[in-house]
């Protein structure tokens, strides 16, 4: 019997084994301590069916190497023999070796390389509710191979806290097994949060805390490794002689096994982590945890086009991984810094990665796979629509994907390489030019967080890691060798110059050259239109031009943190396939006109240019046809008719004439007259323009509806005023009306119109919907008061009995005379 054969696990390992041998697909539920990581993976090499590798997935490398170092262990064997591990810079395995234990991305290349994945029996998924991009998109892989090509593979998905019955279905109603775990007392303490603290300076204050009063060694966990440096420091100086251990991506291996593992001199120890300890691992001896409450997960940034670290509040499945660590091996306390009754406000569960995460690795994955839509896929949670769009387009634009989404011979490259796409595009161009190393090198860089120390500058960095002998570097530099090989055997040496460091960067982001907008070095402007902010002290503050390779914060102003130098001959020499000589348009809103330019531009950034003696007349029109929708009819000349003809369009319910249906159809009505100063452009074209849109039968019904004008007895002509408050009206002069016995009515159904009466010299007298009215009520007081003002009027008692005439008394009779 092997050692630990008394965990949890055990129990339920027959039915396990059952399922298995039954079928091809089973789920097993265990909680932390119950062994399932170390345990399932050795009873099954031992089964008839499993004639081949048992091959197990785990989300990080820590956690894999410790994983198989204690299978071996429990064998009574190195690693490398019955069990090894594979990860990018560290591997251990032999013809011997029937367990292997592999990070989730290195299944997703293996699987990709060999669909049948020859010689493998059995792939177990382990923790797979963490939902990591690349175990869901193995899995989807996995179960298309079992499908299509291995019936006979079987797949187990493991972990302790997943919805067992979605993983069950996805698996094809795979039977669920769950396991029972070591019930240790496990006290939580809620600390409270010290917003006006730093992380790293309440963490420490938390953990001296727990060091005075608590027993066994302390497990705390930060959002990062600057944190973590920062509580180091700290608690260095208050706590000489305490081992305080980091344990993160960047920590050596020796190191990272140092921090798992109790202390060979038998002394208290504190280790400082990131979400890297929540799961998989078991730390010896540890019975207190100290939780920052804040998680760090990488998002990708549509907006900027590039994934960000972004702190956020731990889950509340996160917080109780990392609460169960204390209990592992027996009573432990876990020390909380927020409230208990702020802990229900959290979210339940992280958001997985393929809601989050730049899906471009993953379409490339499935159209080297053979698939061009990734929802035929088997999915726990589907890609978003949006982003597998997204990814696409960033795909086509390399020239991995053709317009159709299938991958061509240079997607087949890059796929052929484990790293993004866009670094791998960045490698076969530089393998093509003789700088294979240098690329490689770079490439590495930007994924192993750490390597050259930090800083903004890459060079600088690189130069750092070139010169480090220390055995991460030594290994980093190995793995760089193989892909620069690699990248070499795949598409041969093209011969000529080498392009510079930058240039290789600029071509693996092209989005992301950038200029200084100003001296200090502050402020940048990055081809694809967003902004980036550099810390004006560093030493990359005092180029013209940077190749980003790494930025983080939100899109716009993003702070600058990982970059080359790039020189203007170098741009000039080197992307001038990227710079072009366009047309540009810009509004001058104070004239009301267009200004034509002709500029020399690298995507957003404008190296120079000046006015266009030949600019796209339909462009202008278009650009017009944009700017007035944005800023409204005014911006046009519109004569006094057709305000108008608008304003009784709008009366009367003409939906055609309407100023939404105007600005939807300017360039029917309004485009033919566009000029590039809009008060050259001729009024009486647009009104013409605007009486023909709505067609000829609305233009009959208008001015029934809503007449131009009133014609006065007298025949005068007197324009309708449609926006008076009182309603539609017309200002007239009384003696016009003279004979005039009822009042006149427009529209259907007819409506009186407000007669606004006025004297001889056009002041107001009266208004009136009611003329008959008037004539037998308030005139007689209007024309005694009137026969004053103006006695050469005429003025009757009985004006509706009247001839209507403006003249006066005088010339009226002798126009009567004669």
């Amino acid at each position: 019997m092997t050692k630990g054969s008394d965990l949890p696990v055990h129990a339920v390992l027959p039915e396990l084994l059952g399922a298995l041998g039954e079928g091809t697909g089973a789920v097993l539920v265990a909680p932390p301590g119950a062994g399932k990581t170390t345990a399932v993976a050795p009873a099954l090499i031992g089964e008839e069916w499993c004639t081949g590798t048992v091959v197990m997935l785990s989300p990080r490398r820590v956690a894999a190497r410790a994983a198989a170092e204690r299978m071996a262990e429990m064998l009574g064997e190195k690693p490398g023999a019955t069990v090894g591990y594979l990860t990018r810079l560290d591997s251990r395995r032999s013809a011997d070796t029937r367990i292997l234990v592999m990070t989730e991305a290195i299944f997703v290349a293996t699987v990709l390389d060999d669909p049948e994945l020859s010689g493998v029996s059995a792939v177990l998924f382990d923790e797979a509710h963490e939902r990591h991009l690349d175990s869901d998109l193995g899995l989807a892989l996995a179960i298309e191979a079992r499908e299509v090509l291995r019936p006979d593979l079987r797949l187990l998905v493991m972990s302790a806290t997943i919805d067992g019955a979605r993983f069950a279905g996805l698996l094809g109603d795979a039977p669920v097994i769950e396991s029972e775990g070591k019930a240790h007392p496990l006290a939580i303490r809620w600390l409270g949060a010290s917003p006006e603290l730093r992380v790293e300076e309440a963490m420490a204050s938390a953990i001296l805390t727990a060091w005075r009063e608590e027993a066994g060694d302390i497990l705390a966990f930060l959002p990062g490794v600057r944190e973590i440096e920062r509580t180091r420091e700290r608690l260095e100086a208050r706590l000489p002689g305490v081992p305080v251990l980091p344990l993160h991506g960047q920590v050596e291996p020796a190191a990272q096994r140092a921090a798992i593992r109790r202390d060979p001199d038998g002394r208290r120890r504190i280790v400082l982590a990131t979400a890297i300890a929540e799961t998989s691992l078991t730390l010896d001896g540890v019975s207190v945890v100290v939780d920052a409450g804040l998680s760090r997960r990488a998002e990708f940034d549509k907006a900027a086009g590039v994934t960000r670290l972004v702190t956020h509040r731990a889950s509340r499945a996160a917080a109780a991984q990392r609460a169960g660590r204390a209990a592992r091996q027996g009573p432990g306390v876990a020390c909380r810094l927020w409230e208990e009754a702020a802990h229900a406000g959290r979210p339940a569960f992280d958001p997985p990665e393929i809601e989050t995460s730049d899906l471009a690795p993953l379409v490339l994955s499935l159209a080297s796979w053979g698939t061009a839509e990734p929802e035929a896929m088997a999915w726990l949670d589907p890609p978003p629509g949006a982003s597998v769009e997204a990814a696409r387009g960033r795909l086509v634009t390399l020239g991995a994907l053709d317009a159709e989404g299938r991958i061509t011979p240079h997607g087949k490259a890059v796929a052929a390489l484990p790293m993004d796409p866009a670094l791998a595009h960045m490698l076969l161009y530089a393998a093509g030019r003789g700088a294979a190393r240098d690329a490689a090198r770079l490439a590495l860089l930007l994924q192993e967080r750490g390597l050259g120390g930090r800083g903004e500058d890459l060079a600088a960095r690189l130069d750092r890691w070139n010169g480090d002998h220390g055995a991460r570097a030594k290994a980093s530099r190995k793995l760089a060798a193989r892909w620069a090989d690699r990248a070499g055997r795949l598409v041969g040496d093209e011969g000529g110059e080498a392009p510079p460091l930058g240039i290789l960067l600029a071509e693996a982001f092209p989005d992301n050259i950038a200029r200084a907008r100003g001296s200090d070095g502050e402020y940048w402007l990055a081809a694809g239109g967003r902004g980036l902010r550099l810390d004006p002290a560093s030493p990359l503050a005092r180029a013209e031009w940077l190749a980003v390779g790494d930025a983080t914060g939100e899109a716009k102003g993003a702070r600058i943190t990982g970059a080359v130098a790039l020189t203007q001959a170098e741009v000039e020499r080197w992307l001038g396939h990227r710079i072009e000589s366009r047309g540009h348009l810009r509004w001058i809103a104070g004239e009301r006109r267009v200004e034509a330019l002709r500029q020399r531009r690298l995507g957003a950034i404008v190296l120079g240019g000046g006015p266009d003696p030949d600019p796209d007349e339909d462009a202008i029109r278009a650009f017009l046809i944009e700017r007035i929708r944005s800023d409204g009819l005014d911006l046009l000349p519109l004569s006094k008719a057709s305000h108008s003809l608008l304003k009784r369009a709008r009366f009367a319910g003409i939906e055609a004439l309407s100023e939404e249906a105007l600005l939807d159809t300017l360039e029917q009505w309004a485009g033919p007259f566009l000029k590039r100063r809009l008060d050259q452009v001729n009024a009486g074209a647009l009104h013409d323009g605007l009486r023909g849109l709505p067609g000829w039968d609305a233009v009959k019904a208008l001015d029934r509806l809503a007449p131009p004008e009133f014609v006065s007895p007298a025949g005068t002509h007197h324009a309708i005023d449609y926006d008076d408050e009182g309603g539609p009206s017309v200002e007239v002069r009384v003696q016009a009306l003279f004979g005039l016995d009822t009042h006149p009515v427009f529209g259907q159904p007819p409506q009186p119109l407000l007669l606004k009466l006025t004297s001889p010299a056009g002041r107001p007298i009266q208004a009136t919907r009611d003329l008959p009215g008037f004539w037998r009520g308030s005139w007689a007081d209007v024309a005694r008061e009137m026969k004053g003002r103006y006695p050469r009027h005429r003025w009757p008692d009985e004006p509706w009995a009247e001839d209507p005439s403006l003249k006066t008394k005088n010339a009226f009779a002798a126009q009567k005379r004669s």
